[in-house]
């Protein structure tokens, strides 16, 4: 599987983060992943995180789907991604 982060754009209240995914045998498929403008903020996500975790996000949704179940083709960046993504990326210091 191939997955070509294409760019984003904004609209209204949010950045969207546009993916274009290879997966042979099966067709090429486009996918919209947004993240809320609010999020971005110093206390939460930088600006250079959105095509990160929306790409993490993507992957996820692509390894879980099945024949019975495609992922759809938007996606939205909810707190629990955004949870994670920071415990991942930038945990929190600890002092002994």
């Amino acid at each position: 599987m191939y997955i070509q982060y294409l760019g984003f754009d904004t609209s209204p209240g949010f950045r969207n983060y546009a993916f274009h995914v290879i997966d042979r045998p099966h067709e090429a498929r486009d996918f919209t992943v947004k993240i809320q403008s609010e999020e971005f903020r110093p206390d939460r996500l930088r600006l250079q995180d959105g095509p990160d975790i929306c790409y993490a996000r993507l992957a996820g949704e692509l390894q879980r789907q099945t024949p019975e179940s495609y992922s759809a083709a938007c996606l939205m960046i909810g707190e629990r991604d955004i949870t994670n993504y920071l415990e991942q990326h930038y945990p929190k210091k600890r002092y002994d």
